[in-house]
């Protein structure tokens, strides 16, 4: 850590021994920034051969409404209406698991999905998945009166 101490009128650099490194938490906070980048670069970009660096050959595909490995879910992505968006909130990491709180958008007739995206990290690289999904509820059919995602209600 760099630290900054006045010395004679100056600030003087210089680093601190005192600061204890946390390898764990270095590790999630690097698998909740690929798993971020990840999701970004398919369901956002729409760029395969990019997200191909993302996701396992080898990808295990828990999700009911996916055909199983990689190439299922690009094939539902391919098959997605073009404005389907990605929107990621909360991101929690424990260890090599990675989960995100976020919200497809753009599904055409479809409502919106709030999902909470479950994935383990294997050498740099997405390797397993689980999902809840759930459709968005609007202002008028929220019991709550909360939105489920975010700090607004989507448009009805």
């Amino acid at each position: 850590m760099d630290c900054h101490r006045l010395t004679d009128g100056h600030a003087a650099k210089y680093r601190s021994h005192l600061v204890k490194v946390d390898p764990m938490a270095e590790r999630e906070d690097r698998n909740k920034a690929l798993v971020v980048e990840a999701f970004d670069t398919l369901f956002n970009k729409r760029d395969y051969p990019a997200a191909e660096h993302f996701w396992s050959e080898q990808y295990l595909q828990h999700s009911a409404h996916i055909a199983p490995g990689r190439q299922g879910l690009f094939d539902l992505v391919k098959a997605a209406p073009p404005n389907l968006h990605y929107e990621h909130g909360l991101v929690v990491a424990d260890g090599d698991i990675v989960m995100l709180h976020g919200r497809f958008t753009g599904r055409g007739d479809a409502p919106n999905w709030v999902a909470v995206d479950v994935v383990r990290i294997e050498d740099g690289v997405l390797v397993e998945h689980w999902d809840v999904l759930q459709d968005e509820a609007t202002a008028a059919q929220s019991k709550s009166g909360l939105p489920m995602f975010g700090d607004s209600f989507p448009e009805p």
